[in-house]
């Protein structure tokens, strides 16, 4: 860690910091339905010609039916797009249809706000469904995650009520209010900074000096051809022109990152100089990802009549992701022994795979982002991490993405987390949970659990499979422990809704396309109902005055509890995972035998 990384840590922190509690407090406004008058007529109107009543709530069952319905047609409106691609407009490129396989994978991907991405989008989709599919979702995806935020808030701010809100009327709002505009004037900075935003086709473009390269050679049915010693034959090639790809890249890439989504535009994702062109839109991209989930602890505390509930939480993110920012850069910084045993020259860190524009402590920041929130975007490629560099991205999805968590998936997730720890705090004491005034029982312990541990369940259970399987393990570019953390990471990334990927896995197989997208659909969405289940028991639940034996859950000492929760559930879910992945092959790296 040196000075560049202390002051880009330093920036970032500044930036979430004044700009997340205004945000929060609007966002309350929106929540509250708290718009000008002019607005709410408006809005009222459209919500009537789609049939929507703006004075009717729904209680918790409701809201989750609505909630499912609404994200199955847009998985369906995805998987349509894709496979009709062939003969829809806005296709320069003239891309096919999309495999059934990676279609069912691509549209589940991003209705979970996912994005998991087992194809090249600049090679793969036309502009079309680049827009109407994946943007629109980037929209969609986040709003959901958000109005369950807001569900969940009203059932601890209200008093002995059935009813959490209306779904239609959230989702709406948020993405009209919220949303919408945040990404137009984000895409247009990136615009400014040189992201392309076009229905162009792609450039040809003739290379001032030809590039000369070697291609593995094949025979007439497309196989590698082999000497007598197994090694590939190689053929001696050049290029003298370059395909520039080119589409609507900033509007995506502005919502991609304030949703929270993390789908690239490109294969390279926001390594691409034309997802992120400099060290400005590094920045602000990192801002993006970060700010409305901490805007929404604010959310929390001005919904529940006390602001140092919202800080509480905000303390115990901000420190789980700074320790990990740090854990990140310097393992980083480390080098790569067995370079080190060459005397080549690593004074800049582990550069393999990283962009020079960033270097290290730009690039440990932004993964730590990505995989502190849901957003799985990168500057850099991950599987070319040191191995306990890689590993800090798997561990802060293993800790459920509460540091501090996607747009809206963050604060439930914590919430959880936080109902989790008053219990245990309860249980420690011998005193009667209670969390903001509400009192936690059985029913609420039981939906915490099954919200806490589906993903730690579908994570372990994918790799386990992939590991004796041989189509699991027929998607492997590497053997040993490093394959292993290839399929460990990609099963925790789609069971937790994060969409980053180690890029030594193929995983556009039948076998990674279907069992990832079934992780992706349980992982989003049975903790979705769970944290829905405990919005509404709370609504029903009177508001307990507070007494000399609560305990606080604003200071310091519960901050520290909650932290502790976290960690403890992740440590004895994950740990021997970890340790037949990163931690034995930073062993062997290293020469411990």
């Amino acid at each position: 860690m040196n000075a560049e990384f202390w002051a880009l840590l330093a920036t970032v922190a500044l930036l979430v910091g004044v700009l997340a509690r205004p945000l929060g407090r609007y966002l309350a406004a929106v929540m509250d339905g708290r718009l000008p008058r002019s607005l709410l007529t408006a809005e009222a109107a459209a919500l009537r010609l789609a049939g929507v009543d703006p004075a009717q709530e729904m209680g918790w069952g409701a809201y989750a039916r609505a909630l499912l319905l609404f994200n199955l047609l847009g998985v369906l409106a995805v998987y349509a797009l894709q496979r009709w691609q062939g003969w829809l407009p806005l296709n320069p490129q003239h891309f096919g249809p999309v495999s059934p396989d990676s279609a069912w994978n691509t549209a589940i991907s991003f209705v979970t706000n996912t994005n998991w991405q087992g194809y090249a989008g600049e090679s793969t989709m036309g502009n079309l469904v680049q827009m109407a599919g994946l943007t629109v979702q980037n929209f969609l995806s986040a709003a959901t995650g958000i109005a369950v935020a807001f569900a969940l808030v009203r059932g601890f701010a209200r008093r002995s009520t059935p009813t959490i809100g209306n779904f239609w009327i959230d989702v709406t709002r948020i993405t009209t209010w919220v949303l919408l505009p945040m990404s137009f004037g984000l895409a247009i900075v990136l615009a400014a900074r040189g992201v392309p935003q076009t229905l162009q086709p792609d450039r040809v473009v003739a290379l001032r000096t030809p590039v000369s390269f070697q291609v593995p050679k094949r025979d007439a049915r497309g196989d590698l051809l082999k000497d007598a010693h197994g090694n590939p034959v190689l053929v001696a090639s050049s290029a003298t022109r370059q395909t520039l790809p080119l589409g609507p890249v900033a509007s995506q890439e502005a919502i991609k990152e304030l949703g929270t989504n993390g789908g690239g535009f490109f294969n390279a994702n926001s390594a691409h100089p034309y997802e992120n062109p400099d060290a400005l839109t590094n920045v602000l991209e990192i801002v993006a990802m970060l700010l409305i989930s901490a805007a929404l602890c604010h959310t929390f505390g001005e919904a529940v009549g006390d602001r140092r509930q919202g800080w509480a939480l905000l303390v115990a993110m901000a420190l789980m992701l700074g320790v990990a920012m740090g854990f990140e850069a310097h393992f980083e910084a480390q080098g790569n022994p067995q370079l080190a045993a060459l005397h080549i020259n690593q004074s800049a860190g582990n550069m393999e795979g990283k962009e020079t524009r960033f270097g290290v402590p730009a690039s440990a920041v932004f993964s730590a982002a990505a995989t502190g929130t849901s957003t799985g975007a990168v500057n850099s490629m991950l599987d070319s991490d040191t191995p306990l560099g890689g590993m800090v991205p798997m561990v802060l999805m293993q800790l459920g993405e509460v540091a501090p968590g996607g747009v809206g998936t963050g604060l439930y997730g914590m919430l959880m987390a936080a109902l989790m720890a008053v219990f245990v705090g309860g249980l420690m004491i011998g005193r009667t949970p209670e969390y903001v005034g509400k009192k936690i029982e059985s029913f609420e312990m039981k939906m915490v659990a099954m919200g806490l541990l589906i993903s730690p369940l579908l994570a372990l259970l994918g790799t386990a499979l992939a590991s004796v399987t041989a189509v699991g393990l027929a998607g492997l570019a590497n053997p040993g422990a490093h394959g292993f953390s290839e399929m460990l990471y990609a099963f925790t990334s789609a069971s937790n809704n994060n969409g980053s990927a180690f890029a030594g896995l193929n995983a556009n197989t039948s076998f990674y396309n279907l069992s990832l997208g079934v992780a992706m659909w349980l992982g989003r969405f049975v903790s979705i109902i769970a944290a829905l289940a405990v919005a509404g028991s709370m609504a029903g639940k009177k508001r307990l005055a507070g007494s000399s034996g609560t305990m606080p859950t604003h200071g310091g000492l519960f901050v520290g509890l909650l932290i502790g929760t976290v960690v403890l559930v992740a440590a004895l879910t994950f740990l021997p995972a970890l340790a037949l992945g990163p931690i034995v092959e930073h062993l062997t790296l290293w020469g411990v035998h």
